[in-house]
């Protein structure tokens, strides 16, 4: 029977779902692998063909592995909290579940259909309460720990609290917040519990403060940087703007350092680890205080002094500190605490304008930003610690809260950026050194001397910086000072699809809830919008309230779920925690993993944050989650265009000219739905029929046809030019799309989506098929002994893919598969012994049309995938003939085949008498026959 590909396909999804096929085990005499995506937001649009690039390829090496003798784990799961569904709740009044149910049911089916091997046992759902109960315990122990940097890594806040009950405050070194208290053992027990419990928030890893966020008031809630765009939200398209909110966040910058050092231990994309170490940003340089005027008038600067009250000083941190006698302005950012105490009345209207536009961008767009210069005058001054100079102080945008001091000292001499702000708004450029170039990193001794100080005089950038740091530490103005560009990461959202935060309020401080309580169920409310007053959604909640107080009203953010959800599948489960220790220590992290390079600064940065913090709570066993990583490229999209001819006035008519004759007409082009166009030729019928507008339609044909014109483009539904991989399947089969996908090229680039080739994927496994097959169609395998040849075919290609998965290069096997099917047709191949291997190789790629056959050779009930990798042999590879070219009187004639073992002698009398070359000589007596062994053989007569 011909390749039936339909009914071969949904026999071995049944066989594989009935049987549990793909089922891991937690224990097993097997070496380990996990395999692990990325996994998806069931978005209600379903998988388009670009969204499966990276599953087939992790598939196809879970398979290999498996074939190779591990026992792999390649589990499947959904990331279903997120804005989308609480949008279309909105719109709808239909409770986000509901929508995220049917979305997970249309994603689960299309997965089944493509042939994944997904331990579906171990299914997560991130918005399940069975999992989110573990998001919230993670949580809590982040609440209840600490960062100590005498011991580099989490400590319970139980032992800092034993501490400050013996010793006070002294000798604590953590990571904490700027102003702490200083007590002793005596005055902390004589605090009342609400103050300490005040003070012990300012060191919890997760913790409440005021924070400038990305606000959306048409969405209600806070948005991440990268859901921004260009002062918009990424999502509907509303303004975003600015502003201060208490926050809950989290400390992952008392992990900065171990972040950065543990890139140098994975094996990830050198692009990515570049991004995140930009992102952590680690900056070595000089913290400096700036004292204030103790009036808006008066040059005289305060003292500096510690402790809270009317602010003394303005603190900054340079990587530059040796240019402080360059210094004519500070910066602060808009949103800096200061900026209202330093606004004087005469600058008020100035300062709110600024303050106002700055609202509408997003940091991203400040920070990328470079060409614009922008700023207001506070009217305030502070003083220059070392010189005494009297120092102006502006708000500008470029300068942002959260990074660093919020504050920068503009050197216009020594910084482009502080050079266009100096000249823009005539500020003084203080020359620092007798060259002015002083930007050369790479040798700053080469920038000149200083000229600036005494001290300084005669110095290089070396002993100048030294110097000033020195000179700073002996005044008490500043000191050296470790800085890093990442900020504390925000975790909490004002809207109603995500985890609750499984904490109450009592008399304004958080607690945690008991956790026998946990999960912290999310409450059925009435609307998903925030209360008329302008709580969050779960303002709206009746009758939830903790005994004790009122719960927290924001909830998660859409990375608490993906930051731990890879140990969830080590034991999916287990109600009693997380993951068992046992399941931990067999499975440790994620061998490979494969997802997109647009997580670099948020899922990879999260995920590495608390896997950190769970190894040092002792909860996990390994450092980093994700040994390695690969980033697949994405599919793009190939629109199809139509050209409408425009009239005389300009309008749109209902007549279109094929691609290559507008040229003569006056057209416009509209992108048409390329599920009516094939090989780009337009279906008249469908198009008449895809719009109203269009059933009239005319056309100017090329040769009989409507020729469509092509660009790549972002597969998107504006653009008509999304493919969906249901109806590839439904017209080629599984197997075809997953070997098409992975034959468009390697998996790490991008590359654009194009039908028109799929066909010859289809033909290929079909002539696949035929191999197995007679004329008739009949099932026809020969156990004949095979063939030099035929081995040598085989062996090829179990080193070829053998050595290209391994390296993931998946789209040059599928090449050599075509050539090894043509070859073995070629030389009329039905072996037992060559095609039985064939059909192993090809299964990772093919597992439909490879587990019928395997079934067809009458191999064992069950699936091939228990089956070995075939062992290369290279001896079949050895050539020991040579196929001599014959050339008689310098034209080549025909060639011969010896074997490369025989002597010069032996090669000659062969070769006279070789039938062929007999009857070109003619009966005549070769005057010379030169036979260069190995290469060549020519005959002179």
């Amino acid at each position: 029977m011909d390749y039936q590909f339909k009914d071969i396909e949904q026999k071995w999804q049944q066989f594989w779902a009935k049987n549990k096929t793909f089922r891991a085990e937690n224990k097993t005499s097997k070496p380990k692998y996990y395999v692990l995506d990325m996994f998806p937001y069931p978005s209600g649009a379903g998988l388009h063909v670009g969204h499966p690039l990276g599953y087939i390829a992790s598939d196809i090496f879970a398979r290999y592995k498996r074939l190779k003798g591990f026992n792999v784990l390649h589990p499947m799961g959904y990331d279903s909290f997120g804005l989308p569904a609480e949008q279309y709740a909105i719109q709808t009044g239909q409770h986000p579940s509901i929508t995220t149910e049917a979305n997970i049911a249309t994603y689960r089916r299309q997965l089944d259909q493509i042939g994944f091997s997904f331990d579906w046992e171990r299914e997560v759902r991130t918005s399940s309460p069975d999992y989110y109960k573990w998001t919230q315990w993670i949580f809590m122990q982040l609440f209840n720990s600490y960062y100590d940097k005498d011991t580099d890594k989490a400590e319970s806040i139980a032992k800092l609290v034993a501490h400050f009950e013996a010793k006070g405050s002294a000798g604590i070194n953590a990571v904490c917040d700027e102003e702490i208290l200083s007590f002793t053992a005596e005055e902390w027990k004589a605090m009342g519990e609400q103050q300490q419990q005040a003070e012990l928030l300012k060191y919890r890893l997760t913790y409440l403060r005021e924070s400038t966020v990305n606000w959306c008031p048409a969405l209600g809630t806070v948005l991440a940087n990268d859901e921004v765009k260009d002062g918009f939200s990424e999502r509907g398209g509303y303004p975003v703007e600015q502003k201060k909110m208490m926050q809950w966040s989290m400390r992952i910058t008392a992990y900065a350092q171990r972040l950065l050092e543990g890139l140098d231990t994975i094996d990830w994309p050198e692009p990515l680890k570049e991004m995140q170490r930009n992102w952590i940003g680690k900056s070595v340089g000089a913290s400096v205080k700036f004292p204030l005027e103790a009036s808006k008038e008066g040059p005289t600067p305060l003292s500096f002094r510690e402790g809270r009250g009317e602010a003394s000083y303005i603190e900054v941190f340079t990587t530059r500190v040796d240019t402080i006698f360059g210094v004519s302005f500070l910066v602060i950012a808009p949103e800096h605490e200061l900026v209202a105490e330093l606004t004087t009345p005469e600058q008020k209207a100035d300062i709110d304008t600024y303050i106002a536009q700055t609202k509408k961008k997003s940091e991203l767009d400040r920070m990328a930003d470079t060409k614009t210069v922008s700023g207001a005058f506070t009217g305030s001054y502070v003083t220059n610690p070392l010189n005494g100079d009297k120092i102006p102080v502006w708000i500008g945008d470029y300068v942002l809260a959260g990074y660093g001091t919020g504050a920068v000292m503009a050197v216009p001499s020594g910084d482009q950026r502080d050079y266009l702000f100096a000249k823009h708004f005539n500020l003084p450029i203080i020359p620092i050194i007798d060259i002015q170039k002083i930007d050369d990193e790479a040798d700053p001794t080469k920038e000149g001397k200083y000229i600036n100080s005494d001290f300084m005089n005669g110095l290089g950038y070396k002993e100048g910086t030294a110097a000033v740091i020195a000179k700073l530490e002996e005044l008490g103005a500043g000191k050296a000072k470790v800085n890093f560009r990442m900020r504390d990461a925000i975790f909490g959202r004002q809207r109603y699809w995500g985890e609750p935060v499984p904490v109450y309020f009592k008399n304004g401080l958080p607690y945690l809830i008991e956790e026998e309580h946990l999960p912290l169920l999310l409450p059925e409310i009435d609307k998903y919008l925030p209360t008329e007053s302008g709580e969050p959604p779960l303002g709206r909640a009746t009758g939830w309230k903790h005994p004790e107080g009122e719960y927290e009203l924001s909830t998660m953010p859409g990375w608490a779920g993906s930051s731990w959800y890879w140990y969830r599948y080590m034991d999916a489960h287990n109600d009693q925690e997380f993951a068992s220790r046992e399941a931990i220590e067999y499975w440790k992290d994620v061998d490979l993993y494969i997802g997109g390079s647009e997580h670099a600064t948020g899922h990879l940065l999260y995920s590495r944050f608390w896997n950190k913090f769970l190894k040092d709570i002792g909860k996990v066993v390994e450092e980093e989650p994700f040994k390695k990583l690969i980033n697949q490229g994405m599919i793009q999209g190939r629109s199809n265009f139509v050209y409408r001819m425009i009239d005389e006035e300009g309008r749109g008519t209902n007549t279109f000219v094929s691609h290559g004759l507008i040229k003569g007409y006056k057209t416009s082009p509209l992108h048409v739905d390329v599920n009516i166009v094939e090989n780009d030729v337009l279906n008249l019928n469908k198009f008449k029929a895809w719009r109203d507008d269009f059933a009239e339609a005319e056309f100017i044909l090329e040769n009989g046809k409507y020729i469509c014109g092509v660009e790549v483009e972002k597969m998107s539904k504006s653009k008509f030019n999304v493919v969906n991989p249901d109806d590839l399947i439904a017209r080629y089969g599984a197997d075809t799309l997953r070997m098409y996908e992975m034959f468009l090229g390697p998996l790490e680039q991008s590359k654009p989506w194009n039908t028109n080739g799929i066909e010859g994927v289809f033909k290929f496994l079909r002539k696949f098929w035929r191999l197995f097959h007679d004329a008739e169609w009949n099932f026809n395998v020969s156990n004949e002994a095979p063939t030099k040849a035929e081995l040598k075919s085989l062996h090829k290609i179990i080193k070829k893919v053998e050595e290209d998965i391994e390296r993931f290069s998946f789209n040059t096997s599928v090449s050599s598969f075509m050539i090894a099917v043509n070859e073995l047709t070629d030389l009329k191949c039905n072996k037992r012994a060559i095609l039985q291997d064939l059909v192993v190789v090809l299964a990772p790629y093919a597992p439909h049309i490879c587990e019928e056959l395997w079934v067809l050779l009458g191999n064992p009930a069950g699936s091939i995938s228990t089956a070995a990798y075939p062992k290369f042999n290279p001896d079949y590879l050895v050539e020991d003939e040579f196929s001599y070219p014959v050339s008689i009187n310098g034209k080549m004639k025909t060639n011969v085949s010896l074997s490369l073992t025989m002597e010069t002698t032996d090669i000659e009398a062969a070769i006279l008498a070789n039938a062929d070359v007999q009857k070109y000589l003619d009966g005549k007596t070769p005057k010379k026959l030169i036979v260069v062994k190995g290469r060549i053989v020519n005959i002179v007569i």
